[in-house]
């Protein structure tokens, strides 16, 4: 009886078989090795789904061949799984994924790995026929091609996982365009580069940072407002008063002018008294006898009261003077009355010119 075991599902005539029909059988398994070493094209997905195929026993079939072009009739919309069976088949194949709809297919022989194709690319994967178990291995993940080997240069802009080569990363990065048309730079030179346009609606103006919104704004040039500034200062208002002192100074006083005479009445003048002598004996005495012994009295007397009172009195003046020097003040003085006049400065800031421009 005719078995299908082998790798490439080729009829295996058993002995005493195909009698008379040997040579038929014999031809279709050499058309069937020819289909196992060529390019082929198979539908594999009619439907927006996950698929299996199973190479047939002894007759024609495009997953056959060694190189296999995938499509679809269906537009894919997700990622999909190809199984092809059977899960005892072990062999090299070079699949395409040329479906529609620009997703990726899987391919899967049992519970082992897979490997993904994203769409438009080809990879060499090889099914190892392990059974229930078996794998899909990508078989170049580590190719070693030594030397110097070269390829066809990809399509300039190509943004898929297809090797590059020097050529198409040199276009690639000539090409570049880091910064996206409309932005806006400064630059530190007269013209703008090669891509740039300058912008001259800002001319002689500063620069500002912003946490917000951007936009411009003042009405003076930049030269002009560094160059001769106006700077207005207001008047301080409070009462100064804390911690001043005032340390010497060339101070002179003079002074002119005099001092009225004043009369002294009585009870200005401080109480006092005044003593009269009376003796016996002398001429200049006033000799008192005493009646009843016709003597002469021997004591003082005296014969005068006090007066006075030690009230107070002023004098009128007409002194008159001045005070002249340079005394200094030092100290903490806080905010007063102080009215401070506007005033003008020259700055002059040094600077360095930019322009704008805007990537084409």
């Amino acid at each position: 009886m005719a078995e299908y075991t082998n790798d490439l599902r080729l009829k295996e005539i058993a002995t005493g078989d195909e009698s008379g029909t040997w040579g038929t059988s014999t031809n279709t398994n050499l058309e069937l090795i020819g289909e196992g070493l060529s390019f082929t094209t198979k539908d594999c997905f009619a439907s927006n789904a996950d698929q299996t195929e199973t190479v047939a026993d002894g007759s024609t079939d495009p997953l056959r061949g060694m190189y296999v072009k995938v499509t679809s009739s269906a537009t894919l919309s997700a990622t999909r799984v190809l199984t092809i069976l059977p899960n005892t088949v072990s062999r090299l194949q070079f699949i395409e994924n040329a479906t529609t709809g620009s997703q990726i297919i899987t391919i899967k022989q049992g519970s082992g790995s897979t490997v993904n194709i994203a769409n438009g690319e080809v990879k060499a994967v090889y099914l190892d026929g392990a059974g229930s178990g078996a794998a899909v291995v990508d078989a170049f993940t580590d190719l070693n091609l030594g030397g110097n080997p070269t390829s066809t240069t990809q399509t300039a802009g190509n943004n898929t996982t297809r090797l590059a080569t020097t050529a198409f990363v040199t276009t690639a990065v000539g090409n570049a365009e880091p910064f996206p048309s409309g932005t806006s730079m400064l630059f530190q030179q007269t013209s703008a580069p090669t891509g740039w346009t300058k912008q001259s609606t800002h001319n002689d103006k500063a620069l500002r940072l912003t946490s917000g919104t951007v936009g411009t704004g003042g009405s003076v040039a930049f030269t002009t407002a560094m160059a001769t500034p106006a700077v207005s200062l207001g008047s301080v208002t409070g009462n100064p008063g804390t911690n001043q002192t005032v340390s010497a100074g060339n101070l002179a006083v003079s002074m002119s002018g005099n001092i009225s005479n004043t009369t002294l009445s009585t009870n200005q003048i401080p109480s006092h008294e005044h003593t009269t002598a009376l003796g016996a004996g002398g001429t200049n005495h006033l000799a008192i006898i005493n009646a009843s012994v016709n003597t002469q009295a021997a004591t003082f007397y005296n014969l005068g009261g006090n007066t006075g009172g030690g009230g107070s009195h002023n004098h009128g003046h007409n002194l008159s003077g001045s005070m002249t020097g340079a005394p200094t003040l030092s100290g903490n003085v806080t905010a007063g009355n102080l009215a401070v006049a506007a005033s003008t400065a020259t700055i002059n800031v040094q600077y360095v010119d930019f322009i704008i421009a805007n990537k084409d």
